[in-house]
C-alpha cells in the first residue's frame, strides 16, 4: 500500500537506494523525522552540495569536486601502472584494501550491448589515447567477474596488445559472478597479488 503525503514521498524516495526496501526505508524515515531532524537536514544539505558540486576526474574518470581527483594528483603514483574498474566505488575499495600505488581509469560501467553500452559508453577510446602515448606499461584489469565484466576484459586486453602494453587480469579470490564492492579487504588484495597475464 502506498502513502499519500511528504512522509510516503520520503519512504518511496529512500527505496530508491540500493539493498533499502520499503521497511528499511519506513525506518530510515520515522528515524530521522522522530530522532534526528537536525542529521535529516545536514544529510540533505550536504547531498544537495555533492550533486551541485561533484563530477568526473578529467584524468581518471572518478567522482571528485575537483578538476583532478586526489590519486591523480598525487605526484608518488606510477603513471605506468593503470588499474581498469567499472565504477568509482571500486576505486575506494582497491585503494583502501590495497598496496597499489598506480593511478585507476573508471568505465561506469561494463560492455552490453544488450544494454547499449559499448566501447564508446566506457570511454575505451580515451584509455586507447592514453596507451598510445607510451606512458602506461601495465593494465590491471580489475573488472567484475561477470560474463559482462570478463568480456570487457578480454575487449580491452586486445587494446593493450595493439599498443604492446602489459595486460593482467585480477585474479584468485574473486568468485565468479562476484561484485567487488561485496569483497572483503583480504580476498581483494590476494587476489592483487596473483594477478596474471591476459596473453
Amino acid at each position: 500500500m502506498h502513502r499519500k503525503g511528504l512522509l510516503g514521498q520520503l519512504i518511496q524516495n529512500l527505496c530508491s537506494l540500493p539493498s533499502v526496501g520499503p521497511k528499511s526505508a519506513q525506518r530510515m524515515a520515522f528515524y530521522l523525522l522522530q530522532r534526528d531532524r537536525n542529521g535529516a537536514k545536514l544529510l540533505a544539505e550536504t547531498l544537495l552540495e555533492a550533486i551541485k558540486n561533484i563530477g568526473h576526474c578529467q584524468q581518471c574518470r572518478t567522482l571528485t569536486e575537483h578538476v583532478l581527483c586526489d590519486i591523480c594528483s598525487d605526484t608518488s603514483r606510477d603513471n605506468s601502472l593503470i588499474c581498469i574498474v567499472e565504477s568509482p566505488a571500486d576505486v575506494w575499495i582497491i585503494d583502501q584494501a590495497t598496496a597499489f600505488k598506480g593511478r585507476y581509469f573508471v568505465l561506469h560501467g561494463r560492455l552490453s550491448p544488450l544494454d547499449g553500452i559499448g566501447p564508446h559508453e566506457l570511454g575505451l577510446d580515451l584509455l586507447e589515447k592514453l596507451l598510445a602515448t607510451g606512458a602506461v606499461n601495465e593494465l590491471i584489469l580489475a573488472t567484475n567477474s561477470t560474463v559482462e565484466g570478463e568480456a570487457t576484459a578480454y575487449f580491452i586486453s586486445e587494446i593493450a596488445k595493439k599498443h604492446t602494453v602489459t595486460a593482467s587480469r585480477i585474479a584468485h579470490g574473486v568468485p565468479m559472478g562476484g561484485e567487488l564492492e561485496f569483497i572483503d579487504s583480504g580476498t581483494l588484495s590476494h587476489a592483487f597479488k596473483g594477478r596474471k597475464e591476459l596473453y
